[in-house]
């Protein structure tokens, strides 16, 4: 595959727009950690929703969705859709208290709400588990996807890609900061949605495929239209649908899609103007994740089942491509060569551009965790502003390097998309609960961690250590979450609570709703409780939740041409629009 001058010229011309963002934000961003970090903690909700989309707009995304559309088909899709629940309960419950709290870093939020020395030693840990471990594992995966891209449409070897889009990414990264991210996070957004519809349009185009109606009538796919799973194979159900919408999404921990909001979600939150502005933009963010972007990535993984039906079809095609990881995600990819010149470099920037953002978030946010919540906090805590901002520089070369390693040994999206949810199986409720109740302490969250970690390891790598057969992934997952559950909240009722200080310190501040601080003996009087309305927000969740599942079951049956289908889905979404936007106000958004 060869790239004309044209497509070149698009591509530098991005190239050449992203670097001037980064250095008209440089100065800004080296003035202190607030600015490189959270940008002065001044962003409107739109430009902060739309980053959060652009980073979920990654290179592995399109590449996991060929995956399961490939493989099972495009039901599978629920194991990620269910998320929506988890993003509408943020906006919803939590949004404002992330922004109302103050903090720097979401895992400072253990010295607000927790006391004592294991406090601070959850807070270091955490930010060493999360922003080392988890968020490495994160852009490995993102890393992956650029190498088969990489691979297929510039012949470009593993080594090459990873050593070039990770020295190019991490010094605009520790340059721009915040700002520049997000400012950079808008134009992407806009070339990359032109990207992956101009890539569904020319899949449709081809010969094989024979347009819409020839893709909806192919036997190849046949198979894979339906948009719910085959209920009387209750296996099959159960893995795609059931478990992940009755427990996945209350009870893992999976990055931009974690229960009660964290992660670079919650930096985007604390670097909101107010409140409103915070739950303005994770509102966006879920109605444009799962709404706006879906189908063009369904209908090139549909496509790519005609074009290329097997993995050795796909190898043919590609034959200087690592066997290692020749599979199902690399189908995207593979179906991007048939783009005219011009646009094919559109499409490559829009895939540069995503792996930009998604890499270049992760590390300001992963930094973050290093800079003020291990150095600042534990070692150097009174050193200069500009001191910090350097520090975190170096953190950032650091981690993409660590990303880079892993990267090299995955062979495709699911398998780390399966990996980090087994890891956080069960860990999900103390982050929803530990708002609103005040008998969670430090030791519920550590044991939760230490729990889940445990079991995922066996899952992973001990049972067949000790001679017994493997167990399906749904089922390690809900085996994980009850381990787990039962784990933590058995150690919650045998371990006291924070003390009464910190207890009535977090409450003044965050003004939890509900009833769930009336037993933690405060003296808490009528003026003391929150006037949110908890009966709103489960309003506005359910309608939230409604708008978007509409939208994307109704996208879907437009596409296949049932209308009856189509009308109900899209009906239901803009009744639920209506009945939210009346709500709005009532949940504190105006």
């Amino acid at each position: 595959m060869q790239l004309t001058t044209l497509d070149w010229t698009v591509i530098a011309a991005y190239g050449l727009i992203a670097v001037t963002i980064g250095l008209w934000f440089a100065r800004r961003a080296g003035s202190e950690s607030d600015e490189f970090f959270l940008g002065g903690r001044s962003m409107p909700w739109w430009l902060l929703g739309t980053s959060m989309v652009a980073t979920t707009f990654s290179t592995d995304t399109p590449n996991l969705v060929t995956d399961l559309v490939r493989s099972g088909g495009v039901s599978q899709n629920w194991v990620w859709w269910a998320f929506v629940i988890t993003g509408m309960c943020t906006v919803f419950f939590y949004a404002k208290l992330w922004r109302r709290s103050g903090i720097s870093t979401d895992v400072g939020f253990y010295e607000l709400r927790y006391s004592g020395k294991p406090a601070a030693f959850l807070r270091g840990f955490r930010a060493l588990y999360l922003g080392v471990f988890f968020n490495c594992m994160i852009m490995a995966t993102v890393t992956l996807a650029a190498i088969k891209i990489g691979g297929v449409l510039l012949g470009a070897s593993k080594y090459e890609v990873v050593l070039v889009a990770g020295a190019v990414t991490a010094l605009y990264s520790a340059t721009s900061g915040l700002w520049g991210v997000v400012v950079t996070d808008l134009i992407l957004f806009a070339v990359a949605m032109i990207g992956s519809v101009a890539a569904a349009w020319y899949a449709l185009a081809q010969p094989e495929v024979g347009g819409m109606v020839g893709l909806f009538s192919d036997p190849a796919v046949a198979d894979k239209l339906s948009l719910l799973p085959d209920f009387s194979d209750w296996r099959t159900a159960s893995t795609v649908f059931i478990i992940p919408i009755a427990v996945q999404w209350w009870s893992t921990w999976y990055p931009g899609a974690e229960p009660g909001g964290g992660g670079y979600v919650a930096q985007r939150m604390l670097a909101a103007k107010d409140e409103s502005h915070a739950m303005k933009a994770t509102l966006w963010f879920n109605i444009a994740h799962y709404a706006l972007r879906p189908w063009p990535w369904i209908i090139v993984a549909l496509a790519s089942l005609i074009v290329y039906p097997t993995l050795d079809s796909i190898q043919a095609a590609f034959p200087h491509i690592d066997p290692s990881i020749v599979r199902n995600d690399l189908a995207y990819p593979a179906m991007l060569i048939f783009l005219p010149s011009g646009l094919l470099g559109l499409v490559v920037a829009s895939l540069a551009a995503a792996y930009m953002s998604t890499i270049s978030t992760h590390l300001n946010w992963g930094a973050s965790y290093l800079v003020d919540d291990v150095y600042r906090r534990f070692i150097a805590p009174d050193e200069d502003e500009k001191q910090y901002v350097r520090v975190g520089r170096i953190a950032t070369v650091a981690l993409v390097v660590v990303a880079g390693v892993i990267s090299l040994w995955l062979e495709n999206a699911l398998q780390a998309f399966q990996i980090l949810l087994q890891i956080g199986a069960g860990t999900g409720l103390v982050f929803l609960l530990r708002w609103f109740w005040w008998r969670i302490n430090v030791w519920s969250e550590l044991s939760a961690m230490i729990i889940s970690f445990l079991v995922a390891v066996y899952f992973q790598f001990g049972h067949g250590a000790l001679g017994f057969e493997a167990v399906d992934p749904s089922l390690q997952l809900v085996l994980g979450v009850v381990i787990t559950s039962i784990g933590w909240l058995t150690v919650t009722l045998l371990t006291p609570p924070a003390d009464a200080e910190t207890l009535a310190s977090f409450h003044g501040l965050i003004r939890p709703m509900g009833n769930g601080w009336a037993g933690a003996g405060l003296g808490l009087s009528e003026e003391d409780r929150s006037a949110d309305s908890p009966a709103a927000a489960f309003l506005a969740w359910f309608l939230g939740v409604t708008v978007v599942y509409g939208a994307v079951l109704g996208t879907g049956y437009v596409l296949y041409g049932r209308t009856l289908l189509a009308a109900v889905c899209l009906g239901a979404a803009a009744i639920a629009s209506f009945a939210l936007i009346k709500t709005l106000p009532r949940v504190g958004l105006t």
